[in-house]
């Protein structure tokens, strides 16, 4: 254990906190979490946790989320600047005008998106549970955002209901091309393909597999293939490994990396631990409209 580790414990005893880590960072930050994850098991534990105090690990979305279903707790983000572009790549407007455009229309939010987002929609999703919780839903008219990839897929497998897309995406899996798989695959030529939702659907139609981060996690650990090539954020390789230490695992591009993801580390958890800075504060209002959509993806996809 290192001396971040060693301090990072004490502080956690000290202030009452529990560390929540997305599968995405470092593997180190990791290593110290008492929980890893994909965003929809992140936001469950929060929910669950004692702790006084959430040091979420992850992008300023994840932040606010906890903070919304945990208004007493306090909530620190090692690294205030660490954001998503794509939680930002919806507009409110549009929302409105397709709300008057269909009367029967359920804007369908992907947790990966700014509380203000999340404000203006009927209910939030996951990769994980996105496909289950639209099936449920009454509206035959969904507008899902703001992941243009994401939301393709799930109407792929949704053909019941007529989706209406919007044009955001993750620049990390849609950097991912047909050709860079390709050359994966005929490097490795044993290798199975797993892929994120969050790729092109030209990627998708390649891949062996096609689930979330902690469903990739799931496939590779129980399948009995010896080799992978990994379309997502490379440190969910960290996991991968420690799951699966006689398998090989490749990527499927040479830039499956979130740099926002990579600025959390152990010296910034030390930092807000001791100082108590980087704070993530939710309006009540804010917070009331934005917990609605939460709340109700927690109940559908029970």
């Amino acid at each position: 254990m290192s001396e971040w580790q060693r301090r990072i414990e004490e502080l956690k005893r000290e202030k009452n906190a529990v560390i929540l880590a997305h599968y995405y960072v470092d593997g180190e930050v990791q290593q110290a979490a008492d929980y890893i994850g994909d965003s929809f098991y992140l936001s469950k534990i929060a929910t669950g946790v004692s702790a006084d105090t959430i040091v979420f690990c992850g992008v300023s979305f994840m932040g606010e989320s906890a903070k919304i279903l945990n208004p007493e707790k306090t909530v620190l983000m090692p690294d205030e600047t660490a954001d998503c572009p794509m939680a930002h790549m919806a507009d409110i407007g549009k929302i409105q005008r397709l709300r008057e455009e269909y009367e029967d229309l359920a804007v369908v939010c992907y947790i990966n998106s700014t509380a203000e987002l999340k404000c203006y929609s009927d209910v939030c999703v996951t990769s994980s549970n996105a496909m289950k919780i639209v099936k449920k839903l009454p509206n035959k008219n969904i507008f899902f955002i703001p992941d243009e990839n994401l939301g393709r897929y799930i109407a792929g497998q949704v053909p019941e209901k007529n989706f209406i897309f919007n044009d955001g995406f993750c620049h990390v899996h849609a950097e991912v091309s047909p050709d860079q798989v390709k050359a994966a695959k005929e490097s490795h030529p044993a290798a199975k393909f797993l892929a994120h939702p969050e790729c092109r659907e030209e990627v998708l139609e390649l891949a062996d597999f096609i689930g979330s981060t902690s469903e990739i996690i799931e496939y590779a650990s129980a399948c009995e293939a010896e080799e992978y090539i990994i379309g997502t954020e490379l440190g969910v390789l960290y996991e991968l490994k420690e799951k699966n230490p006689d398998k090989a695992f490749f990527a499927a591009g040479p830039v499956l990396c979130c740099p926002n993801m990579k600025k959390i580390s152990l010296e910034k958890i030390v930092h807000v631990l001791e100082t108590g800075e980087n704070e993530l504060h939710v309006s009540e209002e804010v917070r009331r409209r934005a917990y609605a959509p939460l709340e109700r993806m927690l109940e559908l996809a029970k």
